[in-house]
């Protein structure tokens, strides 16, 4: 595996070895060691997955306080436009943002830390959408932070009119009145 430092410190792509033959391919997609080695300690205690059509916009969400987590992602069917968004206030790279296309194809991972906004947008016809948190959902502790604020500068590669929105989604906060999380730098 390769593990790719992205431009905001702590926020990684990992780019699995892809083993191919005429039966298909074979991928190691984690293993725990490898990744202690180069992005920490972190353990992981439950995997989720999502399905979505072309448009779709699921972010960009987070988990409050003592229930905020760090995701490892990726796409196994399809293409979507992953978004991560540094919420940490002591962080240099408060409101920036990396974005990444993860797919079936590329094969790459997504790392995102604790302390970050995180949403995908849908650029094939369907996609499904996996990853791993390292904390428990609390519906009382979501969190979102509008996908459209023009202080962020995500490029989205599809129209706002077309995409597919939960209503949550739609009326999530502008950074300048999103929560955002004290103390989660060293």
């Amino acid at each position: 595996m390769k593990f790719i430092q992205q431009a905001i410190p702590g926020v990684w792509v990992i780019e699995p070895k892809v083993y191919n033959d005429a039966r298909g391919y074979f991928s190691e997609v984690f293993k725990q060691e490898l990744f202690e080695q180069n992005v920490g300690n972190i353990r992981f205690i439950q995997d989720n997955e999502s399905k979505s059509t072309r448009g779709v916009l699921r972010g960009l969400h987070f988990q409050k306080g003592e229930y905020s987590q760090a995701k490892l992602v990726r796409v196994i069917l399809g293409k979507v436009l992953d978004v991560a968004v540094d919420l940490r206030q002591n962080s240099p790279h408060f409101g920036r943002h990396v974005a990444v296309e993860l797919s079936d194809e590329n094969k790459r991972q997504f790392f995102i830390p604790r302390g970050f906004a995180h949403g995908f947008l849908v650029l094939s016809p369907e996609a499904v959408f996996t990853y791993k948190v390292d904390n428990v959902y609390a519906p009382q502790a979501e969190g979102s932070l509008s996908y459209a604020d023009p202080e962020l500068g995500i490029p989205w590669p599809i129209a706002g009119d077309e995409l597919i929105l939960s209503p949550k989604d739609a009326q999530a906060p502008l950074l300048k009145d999103a929560y955002t999380f004290p103390g989660l730098l060293p």
